[in-house]
């Protein structure tokens, strides 16, 4: 049964087998391992991953695609809105009983950033994630301080992950093309962060980016001295020379001032 790409999901659809192959070998999945994908589609990942998992747990949105999976013996589908799911209820859908999640997917450009932050809950209980992307959001997230693309959301994934862009794929691998080029990111949870949440860590990286042409004084500045902050602190530099270990240590004396 034909299938007609939904605007409203952000539906792009991958096509070109060497570009799944490709993804499937950078994912490298193993019989047993547990495994769920965000966003099945018409199956183009899915197929061959179940072939070498065994078993699988998608989570598709569609209804429509939704029981068109459901026809598949090895998957197990959830059928919800992927900010909705608690990823620490999911069982193992393979044989490893170690609980840790290996998460992939062609995520919906027009919620990745939401979906990443939300994943970040749970990084505890996952394994790594491999997640096609919009080009300019995966050189947003492997940035590195003093360039354009470091920002608020480079800081707030690499406190957490070891991230790597690990392959490009043009508009033409989809149907319909998206507008924009694509690219692949392995995201590996650090088995020891710095921080053991990012409550503090998000409004004050929210703070120093919120205007990032202008000196830090002016912005994070702001945010310490409502928050009484009594140490040192370089303010005289932009918000995007400053490297992550050092907005986690800020963040880490912070703390320990308020508690």
């Amino acid at each position: 049964m034909q299938h007609t790409p939904r605007k409203r999901f952000g539906q792009h659809f991958l096509s070109d087998a060497g570009v799944i192959d490709a993804i499937v070998q950078a994912i490298h999945p193993q019989a047993g391992q547990s495994m769920v994908e965000i966003g099945p589609g018409l199956g183009a990942l899915t197929q061959p991953l179940v072939e070498r998992l065994g078993a699988l747990t998608v989570i598709e949105l569609d209804r429509d695609l939704a029981a068109r999976l459901r026809t598949h013996a090895q998957l197990h589908v959830i059928e919800s809105d992927v900010l909705r799911v608690d990823f620490s209820a999911i069982g193992p859908a393979g044989a490893d009983p170690t609980g840790l999640l290996r998460v992939v997917g062609n995520l919906p450009y027009n919620i990745s950033t939401p979906i990443l932050f939300h994943l970040l809950d749970f990084a505890g209980q996952i394994e790594d994630q491999h997640f096609m992307l919009q080009k300019e959001v995966v050189d947003r997230m492997v940035a590195m301080p003093d360039t354009a693309d470091f920002g608020r959301l480079s800081v707030m994934l690499q406190w957490r992950y070891q991230m790597e862009n690990v392959l490009a794929v043009g508009p033409n691998s989809f149907t319909p093309p998206p507008r924009v080029d694509s690219a692949v990111v392995r995201m590996q949870p650090l088995a020891t962060p710095a921080l053991q949440d990012a409550e503090l860590l998000g409004p004050l990286v929210q703070a120093a980016f919120s205007q990032r042409r202008k000196l830090l004084r002016h912005t994070l500045g702001v945010f310490l001295e409502k928050h009484n902050f009594s140490g040192n602190f370089d303010l005289q530099r932009r918000a995007q020379e400053v490297p992550v270990a050092q907005y986690i240590a800020l963040t880490r004396q912070l703390a320990l001032q308020i508690a």
